[in-house]
């Protein structure tokens, strides 16, 4: 559980941070968003993925969210494993706050690196470069 919730979060925010949800694909603001920039965690506005790393996704099951190759320092998220679903992933959480942000999945075909970060549009908020 997060340290302190944002009090300004929707509904939905709420519901996928706190209750380990997902939007549904295609759904969020920054799926297509290509400002140069960082994002940030909504709730405690921790930085988490520079816009360097975004890339559109054409991954099956992986397409529809905003993805990363890597997160903006070392230390932005934590990471544990999740067989909430009867499958193995990876749940990727704030390092600051606890709150769930999606899946890390490696050994994708989409990017180069084979390192997908499957983030929620809605945990996100965006910080445009000056």
């Amino acid at each position: 559980m997060a340290k302190q919730m944002n009090k300004n979060l929707t509904k939905e925010q709420k519901d996928i941070l706190f209750k380990k949800g997902t939007e549904a694909p295609f759904s969020g603001q920054y799926v297509n968003h290509n400002k140069a920039g960082m994002y940030t965690c909504v709730n405690c506005g921790a930085k988490l993925f520079s816009s360097s790393s975004k890339f559109e996704s054409k991954e099956p099951g992986l397409a529809g969210w905003p993805s990363f190759a890597e997160v903006a320092k070392s230390d932005a998220v934590e990471l544990k494993d999740d067989s909430s679903l009867g499958v193995h992933r990876v749940e990727v959480l704030c390092k600051n706050c606890g709150a769930h942000l999606g899946h890390l999945f490696e050994g994708v075909k989409d990017h180069p690196s084979g390192v997908h970060y499957c983030i929620n549009s809605a945990c996100l908020g965006f910080k445009p470069d000056k």
